[in-house]
């Protein structure tokens, strides 16, 4: 079954929001186009990509999401800056071709945390800690969102807030607490001047 949907029109007048699942879209209301894409980066690659080839090009992109924080003490919503690809070799693909693949890509010249992207649920305390010398967060679309706006010339946020610590239960406390983290989304943006 085919994960994405969009609901709404695009128009060069407004933001695209851009959210992975339904239960974080849940309380966006109908203001603004929403896409659906599905979890993970190719799910979220194809969607926007698929969207924007259509010749629908939103004022910029918006993608709300949930986040794991790789660090304790770690809560609330955040505007990235800088957002990487964790699952990819870059150096040894540097290595191999001489070429750069999966370098990370500066979001915002704002001061803000760095997203980890990749489509593993982080949820091994080993890998959390690994992540955490790199990044401040970690999602499974972000850089995959970053990528396609890039690549379409249409100005682009992440947005992400804080649903869990990345490690052991991870999974159980972003189901117990995606519901809140969506209507905190939705307030987050129904507050912007767009």
């Amino acid at each position: 079954m085919d994960p994405m949907r969009l609901l709404g029109t695009i128009t060069p007048t407004r933001p695209l929001i851009v959210v992975a699942v339904q239960e974080e879209a849940v309380y966006l209301g109908d203001a603004f186009p929403v896409l659906l894409t599905g979890m993970g980066k190719i799910n979220a690659t194809a969607a926007l990509a698929t969207v924007l080839a259509r010749g629908e090009h939103p004022s910029e992109i918006v993608n709300l999401g949930t986040a794991g924080a790789l660090r304790p003490g770690w809560a609330g919503t955040h505007q990235v800056a800088r957002v990487l690809q964790h699952d990819i070799d870059t150096p040894s693909l540097f290595a191999l071709t001489g070429k750069t693949y999966g370098a990370a890509i500066t979001v915002s010249e704002t001061a803000g945390p760095t997203l980890a992207t990749g489509d593993l649920f982080v949820s091994d305390p080993a890998a959390r800690d690994r992540l955490a010398l790199e990044a401040d967060l970690v999602d499974m679309e972000g850089y995959a969102i970053a990528v396609v706006a890039q690549r379409a010339g249409v100005p682009f946020r992440l947005i992400k807030h804080v649903s869990d610590e990345a490690g052991e239960g991870a999974g159980r406390a972003w189901r117990e607490s995606v519901d809140d983290c969506a209507k905190i989304l939705a307030d987050w943006l129904h507050t912007q001047q767009f």
